[in-house]
């Protein structure tokens, strides 16, 4: 009788939500794309499809090379301000948040289609910004509290999340004293680690 015996093969980790609906719905968008394009050449011609498409490229070439620009001119502007020795001020510079989902939405509107057309533009829009880089920001913590408490290190993630309300970092270094250096000082058992 083998009810007590093991596989020799172990069992295959079960495969997340995410990458079994995520092919399903990229199949899904292509479809759906294609559909669009061949319902907006039939109700006019392929020529007016080509212009649609052209001019998603050229536009969202333009809102990529104009958000890459951006966000470099601000890189240039914090490296010179933490060389000049000045602090930096992050509320100094206006427009400089939502560069990264500008450029989503330029690519959004670079791919052929009209559904990734509509979201690259509605990527463009400050409060559907604001609002999608809140939405991400929350979801980004609440992963990263996720981990760090099933993880063996999650007093290290929490430390490193830290920061000094003026950004600013102490050096400094330990001493010891070593034993029987000072009057009266006995030897006692192992000292506890500096970390906590």
């Amino acid at each position: 009788m083998t009810t007590g015996a093991q596989s020799p093969y172990p069992a295959r980790p079960r495969r997340s939500r995410l990458r079994t609906l995520l092919p399903l719905g990229v199949a899904a968008w292509l479809v759906l794309e294609i559909w669009l394009l061949t319902l907006v050449a039939g109700a006019s011609n392929g020529l007016v499809v080509f212009l649609i498409l052209l001019a998603g490229i050229v536009l969202g070439s333009y809102v990529i090379k104009r958000a890459g620009r951006r966000a470099f001119r601000n890189l240039t502007e914090t490296a010179r301000q933490q060389q000049g020795g000045g602090p930096v001020i992050p509320g100094a510079r206006p427009n400089s948040e939502g560069n990264g989902l500008t450029m989503l939405g330029g690519l959004l509107i670079v791919l052929p289609g009209l559904i990734s057309d509509a979201l690259g533009l509605l990527l463009l829009v400050p409060p559907v910004q604001k609002a999608v880089s809140r939405y991400a920001e929350r979801t980004f913590e609440r992963k990263l509290r996720e981990a760090a408490a099933q993880s063996p290190l999650g007093d290290a993630f929490t430390q490193a999340r830290m920061h000094r309300p003026d950004g600013k970092v102490v050096q400094g270094e330990v001493i010891r004293d070593e034993h029987g250096s000072t009057p009266g000082d006995t030897p006692q058992g192992p000292r506890p680690p500096l970390t906590k």
